[in-house]
């Protein structure tokens, strides 16, 4: 952030606290608000209607889209937390109708991962939640207080996360899934399911997110058809087979499921054939970890990026 920063005036459709510093390189849409002791960098750009309450720290070249809300003490945009990282020019880019709550922090990109942190539209991260570098969150998506979300973590859109929940780097959340509070999520999370906290260190997959389905508008046969997948891939009895859940996976799609059921299968299978340590983007990742760990961060859902 440039050192000479001072207060501008505040244009006729914007209302910019005295106390405020708003770098005169940053772009302002018409209506934003930005309150007492909020500090907006250089390369910052806020859409329309935005409105920072107070203590809020916009910096990096971070975009951000219309009607936006920021609480006191969000950081977002400042460098990641990632020892490879050598101060890099890189990206975070935020849709519309975003809530972030008190003191949630979101980093950049690396160059090393890609350079761009992505949300989407109409998130909801509430108190104290941490997206690392690198990451992608779809749309519609809500974190509970204290959710943490490590480096080049793929969450697809309308999923829901309850508190105090760590996801490891590299792991892929499935459209419409729902996370138990204190999970601990290193594997990959299969689309319309419930995932809680298990024995060990491991999550489970419980049932399938029925409440979140019919809220979504799913039929009764779409849920039906994603239960009865449930049962014979996931159930007690299916684990107990001792028929591998690869082969199962490959019965139903040759049964011609209906699109939910086939997206959940070809989800499962990129996991399963392709994936490390059951997380597919593990397998695309393009860096060395073990090269140098001196100057590598060894992160399980804490935030920093590997």
């Amino acid at each position: 952030m440039s050192g000479n920063l001072r207060p501008v005036p505040s244009p006729e459709n914007h209302r910019i606290h005295p106390s405020a510093v708003v770098d005169p390189g940053a772009n302002l849409g018409c209506g934003v608000e930005v309150g007492p002791f909020c500090v907006v960098g250089p390369d910052v750009t806020l859409g329309h209607d935005c409105v920072l309450h107070s203590h809020v720290v916009i910096d990096g070249h971070t975009t951000v889209g219309d009607r936006c809300e920021f609480f006191p003490g969000a950081i977002i945009g400042k460098a990641p937390q990632d020892l490879k990282f050598r101060g890099e020019t890189t990206y975070l880019e935020i849709g519309n109708g975003n809530v972030f709550r008190e003191h949630v922090t979101i980093h950049p990109g690396t160059g090393n991962g890609g350079g761009y942190t992505r949300i989407g539209h109409n998130n909801f991260l509430l108190v104290g939640v941490h997206v690392a570098h690198d990451c992608t969150i779809g749309d519609s998506c809500v974190f509970a207080n204290g959710v943490q979300i490590a480096g080049h973590v793929n969450i697809e859109n309308n999923c829901t996360f309850g508190g105090g929940t760590g996801i490891h780097h590299f792991v892929t959340i499935g459209r419409f899934a729902f996370v138990g509070g204190l999970s601990r999520i290193a594997q990959d999370v299969p689309p319309f399911m419930i995932a809680v906290a298990a024995r060990g260190p491991r999550s489970e997959i419980r049932m399938i997110n029925g409440v979140g389905l019919q809220r979504a508008g799913f039929t009764e046969e779409q849920i039906l058809a994603l239960k009865q997948s449930f049962l014979r891939l996931f159930s007690r009895r299916a684990r107990s087979s001792g028929v591998p859940i690869v082969t199962t996976i490959h019965k139903i799609l040759g049964q011609k499921p209906d699109t939910h059921v086939e997206y959940l299968c070809k989800f499962l299978l990129r996991a399963y054939e392709h994936g490390r340590h059951g997380r597919y983007l593990e397998s695309l990742r393009h860096d060395d970890k073990n090269a140098d760990r001196s100057q590598s961060s060894s992160e399980s859902g804490s935030g920093s990026g590997s």
